[in-house]
Parts: C-alpha cells; sequence; structure tokens
C-alpha cells in the first residue's frame, strides 16, 4: 500500500484531484489570518518536541516559526522586504525520498535523476538502480538495510506483482534506519520526531488500511511485533497516519510525481486555496551533486509578517471538492478568503453568459437556479442544460478514471467535451477542465507513429482550452500553469504531417505555416516568464526552463530563415506580379 493509497482510503467519498499533478500535501496544516484556514492540530500531543527556528537545519534567518494556541505552527516571513515572485524561501534536500516501485528501475535511487547514459543495478537486491558510484556509496549506509530487506520481502512474495514493498513501508523503512543509525538524540531524529502531530480520531474506513500499512512495516523491519517500532515513536498502527499526511510528492522537474518525500521544513507549511508558495524539483545547475533538492518559490508578494503557505489540495476543484477533500484527508475545514469570501463568479463553476458579452454567470444549482451574468446581468434560460451537462460531465469524469482502456477512455472524452461545451460551461470549470487535461493526456499518449494534421490539430486546441482554463483559476507562474504553456508551445513546434496548402486568414486555431511557429515562439516566451517565477528566477526556471531557452533559440533561428526566405522570393518576384496579386 502506498501513500496514494493510504491518503484515499481517507478520501472515499469522491475523488478529490484529476488536474495535473497532485499536490504534495506537507502536512501539518494550520494559520492565523483570514486568508489561512484553521488547524486540526488543536489537540497537539504535548509530549513532542518543541521546534525552534534556532534549532531547524535549513531555516533562513528571515523566515520564523510560530506557534498559536489551538491552530498550530507554521512559517511566517520576518525579513525587511517583500518577498518577490520567483524568489526561493527554502531549498533543501528532504530528510528521505523514495522512488515508486513503478519508477526504480528508471530513475536513480541516490538523487532520483532519470540520465540518458543508464543505470546500473544494485547486485544485492536487483530492484534499486543509481546512475553513478558516487550516488550508490552514499546511499549504502541506508540501503544496506534496505538491501537485505527488499531481499527478504521478495524471497516470500506470493507473486512478481508484490515482490517489492509499497513506497509507503519502504519510505518509513529509510526513515526508521537513520533514526537507528544516528541515534534518537541526534538533530535529524528530533526534527523528524518534532515533524508528528497528534490526530483526532480516525475514520472506521481507513482503520483497516492503517493496520495493514502496519503489519507490512513490521514484517518489512524483520520485527515480530509492533511494539518493537516503539523505540522509534510508533506505539499503534495510529502512528502512521502523521507520517503518511507529512509526506509530499516526489516530482520530475516536468512535475511527474515518481515517489514521496519526507521534510520537517515542508511539512511546516500550512494550507490555504490562495496559496503564495509552492514546492517543485527543479533541478537547478547549481544543484548538481545534491540531488533531489526541494525548492520553495515564492508565487506572488509576501509582505513582512505574512504567513508561508501553500496548497494540500488541487486548486482547480470547486469548493465544494476542495472541502471535502481537506476534511477527509487533513480533519479540517479551510477558512482561506477563497473558501469564505464570495466575490464574483468563480471561474471553476461558471458559464458563457447566454448574450455572448464575455461574461460569466455562476452555474445554476437546485437551490439558486437563476444564473445572471456578472457584466450584463442576462439570465440562462435553461438552467436545467447546465444542471445536466455538469452532472454528465462528472459521471463521464467518473467513469474514464476508472477506465483501463486507453483508447475508449479516448472515445468517452471525444464525445462528452463537446456536450459540455455546447451547455456553455467554461474550459475553467469543473468537471470540463479535468476532462480537457485527460483529453490531451489520451491524444498525446495515443499519438500514431503516422502523426495525422488532423490528430495534432486537435491535440493543440485540447491543450488550448485546458490552457486557457487553468490561466483563469492559476495565478501566474503557478507552476501547473507554466508547465502546460511549455506543453502547448512544444506541440506548436511538432513539423505538420500535411500543412493546408493555403492559410486561412479568418484567426483559427492552430494556424499552420509560419504563423504556427510564431505562436510557438509567443507561448514558449510567456511559458518561460512564467517558469522563472513557479520554478525560480535565480536558477533561471531550472531543467525545463533551460530546455524552453534552448527550444527558443532554435525557433528563432528558423523564423529568421523563413522571414528571410520569404523576403527573397519577394525580391525576385517582379513588381507587376505582385501588384496584380495585392
Amino acid at each position: 500500500m502506498s501513500f496514494a493509497d493510504l491518503k484515499s482510503k481517507r478520501q472515499s467519498k469522491s475523488r478529490t484531484t484529476y488536474v495535473s499533478r497532485p499536490s504534495g500535501a506537507p502536512h501539518t496544516p494550520a494559520s492565523l489570518p483570514p486568508q489561512v484556514v484553521v488547524n486540526a492540530r488543536a489537540n497537539q500531543d504535548t509530549r513532542l518536541p518543541p521546534l525552534e527556528s534556532a534549532s531547524v537545519s535549513g531555516l533562513p534567518s528571515w523566515i520564523a516559526i510560530r506557534e498559536s494556541t489551538g491552530i498550530g505552527r507554521g512559517l511566517w516571513h520576518q525579513g525587511p522586504t517583500n518577498i518577490r515572485p520567483g524568489d526561493v524561501i527554502l531549498s533543501l534536500r528532504p530528510h528521505m525520498f523514495t522512488l515508486s516501485t513503478t519508477y526504480l528501475d528508471s530513475h536513480c535511487s541516490g538523487c532520483a535523476g532519470s540520465p540518458a547514459s543508464g543505470l546500473k543495478r544494485c547486485t544485492g537486491c536487483r530492484r534499486v538502480w543509481y546512475c553513478t558510484s558516487t550516488c550508490q556509496n552514499g546511499d549504502w549506509p541506508i540501503h544496506k538495510f534496505e538491501c537485505t530487506a527488499i531481499q527478504n520481502w521478495s524471497s516470500e512474495a506470493p507473486s512478481e506483482k508484490v515482490s517489492v514493498p509499497s513506497d509507503a513501508v519502504r519510505c518509513l523503512g529509510r526513515i526508521l534506519w537513520k533514526i537507528k543509525r544516528k541515534g534518537t538524540d541526534s538533530v535529524w531524529a528530533k526534527e523528524i520526531q518534532a515533524m508528528q502531530t497528534s490526530r483526532k480520531l480516525i475514520h472506521p474506513s481507513v482503520v483497516e488500511g492503517y493496520t495493514h500499512f502496519a503489519e507490512s512495516l513490521v514484517r518489512y523491519l524483520g520485527a515480530s511485533s509492533l511494539t518493537e517500532l516503539e523505540d522509534y515513536g510508533i506505539m499503534s498502527s495510529a502512528d502512521l497516519v502523521d507520517f503518511t499526511i507529512n509526506a509530499f510528492a516526489l516530482t520530475t522537474p516536468a512535475l511527474t510525481p515518481i515517489g514521496v518525500a519526507v521534510s520537517p521544513l515542508v511539512a511546516l507549511i500550512n494550507h490555504s486555496c490562495v496559496p503564495n508558495v509552492d514546492v517543485v524539483f527543479p533541478r537547478g545547475r547549481k544543484d548538481l551533486g545534491n540531488e533531489p533538492v526541494a525548492k520553495v518559490f515564492a508565487l506572488r508578494n509576501i509582505a513582512p509578517g505574512e504567513e508561508i503557505i501553500m496548497s494540500y489540495v488541487d486548486m482547480t476543484l470547486p469548493k465544494s471538492l476542495r472541502q471535502g477533500a481537506l476534511l477527509e484527508t487533513y480533519n479540517f475545514q479551510c477558512r482561506c478568503k477563497a473558501c469564505v469570501e464570495s466575490s464574483g463568479v468563480d471561474p471553476r463553476e461558471a458559464a458563457w453568459c447566454p448574450k455572448a458579452c464575455g461574461g460569466m454567470c455562476p452555474l445554476p444549482t437546485e437551490k439558486n437556479r437563476i444564473s445572471r451574468c456578472a457584466n450584463c446581468r442576462a439570465v440562462i434560460s435553461d438552467p436545467d442544460a447546465v444542471m445536466d451537462a455538469a452532472r454528465v460531465g462528472q459521471e463521464a469524469l467518473d467513469k474514464v478514471a476508472s477506465l483501463k482502456d486507453d483508447h475508449e477512455a479516448k472515445m468517452l472524452t471525444t464525445n462528452i467535451i463537446p456536450v459540455l461545451m455546447s451547455a456553455g460551461l467554461t474550459p475553467s470549470t469543473h468537471p470540463l477542465l479535468a476532462l480537457l487535461k485527460l483529453h490531451q493526456t489520451l491524444l498525446i499518449s495515443s499519438f500514431p507513429t503516422s502523426l495525422t494534421q488532423e490528430v495534432l490539430n486537435e491535440t493543440i486546441r485540447t491543450a488550448g482550452k485546458y490552457s486557457a482554463g487553468l490561466c483563469a483559476v492559476l495565478d501566474e507562474g503557478h507552476p501547473v500553469r507554466a508547465m502546460e504553456l511549455v506543453e502547448l508551445g512544444k506541440l506548436l513546434t511538432v513539423d505538420e504531417p500535411s500543412p493546408p496548402e493555403s492559410q486561412s486568414m479568418n484567426g483559427s486555431f492552430p494556424p499552420s505555416g509560419f504563423a504556427r511557429l510564431k505562436a510557438a515562439y509567443e507561448t514558449l516566451v510567456r511559458a518561460r516568464q512564467e517558469l522563472l517565477i513557479g520554478f525560480g528566477r535565480q536558477i533561471e526556471g531550472g531543467e525545463v526552463g533551460d530546455e524552453v531557452r534552448g527550444t527558443l533559440v532554435a525557433l528563432e533561428k528558423e523564423l529568421g530563415v523563413w522571414s528571410t526566405g520569404i523576403r527573397n522570393v519577394l525580391e525576385d518576384t517582379p513588381r507587376a506580379q505582385i501588384t496584380r496579386v495585392e
């Protein structure tokens, strides 16, 4: 059972994330001002050691740890000036990370990288791979325990499918081995212990999952019972909740989740649906040799005295689903301004104005069937049609997420998206936004060897709609929004299999020929500007930023050649012929 599985057990009432990466929620939610939240840590365990700012390694002097009665701890900006968008707030290697089983043979277990030159397998367990001897030697003090444990587990596994323990079991095992190696009185161990918090009552539906997790951990560590783990602070299976809610996603620079990571500092960042930071692994050139490095970047200006806050859930979800996910997973109700204040139409729950004035109307509901455009006050004449479309869209989303046949899933998204669009739902509205993302992913994954112009254009149009939807929901520079702009720009650079002979001048999207290359260039320029926020100005957007910069250079040359060719043709064409053409 993985960390994702354990979390999903606590999210049984609804599917909570459909768009892009799962929010890597580290997790001790809390806050003070109206923009933050009330935490479920009101009953904080007083047996846990206090976590003072001065005692935490990697904490900048201008960031303070503060705690309020009944709310919990958090990180606060105590410097003299504003933190600007794109500034790095924290840069650290997680206390522990583990690759998901799927990525063990494609990524290095020492640095989480995926080198083009290949990996070398551990000759002991034959399950873990490394890119260099440096990574292998650096990981050996912990892997020597892990290596034996994996071999013992595999020898008793009933099938190859379960021959390697889940990432949750392996990550917690590595943490406990490191505590044993460093000692329970070490700074490292105390930081891990201070990260843990007490829980309210666990929902009965997830007790079985944590009991199974505990049994798997005991078996993996070679212990006879859970009582042998008391020296590490694990008294019962309920204590494992602390580790699952404090883990956050280990991702590639392109935001693909490849494992889990644990960091006491990141775990102190509290939740808000209006975050001012996010956590990414950009793999900047300056961090080579110390990867994986998690970086917390500012998404907007953060004033002195303001709390550092991030989102634990998918921000593209409407309020009801966000609140449900937070309550199920973290056992608290968010009171940020996005959840408490009602100002204007929420783009996550909106339909276009029936008079086509460009404004939006809130989605009608059974309780409030009258929906007016925020601009011209026009009323949606058939609220039932809009509500039915949203309902059918949600049913399709639930179904397509469970389908194992990609072709069947693509046919479903192909058929249902036009229904929602014709009902007037905006691209930013749930569930249309999520369906657009799924459709884009399915189209790209099914690209044939001989790509057709029709399939390429459909993929670009879908990416354009999805990007527009994200831009209406997420702030400029948000990593998810920036990466989708990169994706759209890259799709526009793909060579057209059969471009039209004549260029349409009616503004249709995507354009063709020179206009398509120009659109790709402009999209990637915009993407790079946003990467400098979400992935850091100092490291120029990290690995993805370097890739985009290289693509822009190539596009500049290609556009220059194209322009030169057109100019040469015009210079070689007789003036009389040009006049006739005009």
